[in-house]
């Protein structure tokens, strides 16, 4: 087994794991018990993991680089007043006004 996504939030660590699962890469997730022990054992082997078997591990590497250089989206400009948004926001911080009110 390898190594291939470790980070100190487990949320993080469950998306690489559907990432891997969308792929069709089977994983075996770590250590998401263990953020109790932080101070007897040292900081990052205190983190959630995720583990392939050898022969996914560049296969699983490749998929995880590209779901981390994926777009999120386009920024949008709200209709209402004009305000230009970040993708992941999906109303308006200014006006309220809800990108699907629009479309």
């Amino acid at each position: 087994m390898k190594r291939v996504f470790r980070a100190a939030s487990l949320l993080q660590v469950a998306h690489a794991r559907n990432v891997l699962l969308s792929a069709g890469i089977q994983s075996e997730l770590r250590n998401q018990y263990l953020a109790g022990a932080l101070g007897d054992l040292p900081m990052m082997e205190t983190w959630p993991q995720l583990y392939v078997d050898d022969g996914d591990e560049q296969v699983a590497l490749r998929a995880l680089a590209r779901a981390a250089a994926a777009p999120v989206g386009a920024a949008w400009t709200c209709e209402d007043c004009g305000e230009v948004l970040e993708p992941q926001f999906t109303s308006c911080w200014r006006c309220g006004t809800s990108v699907s009110d629009k479309h």
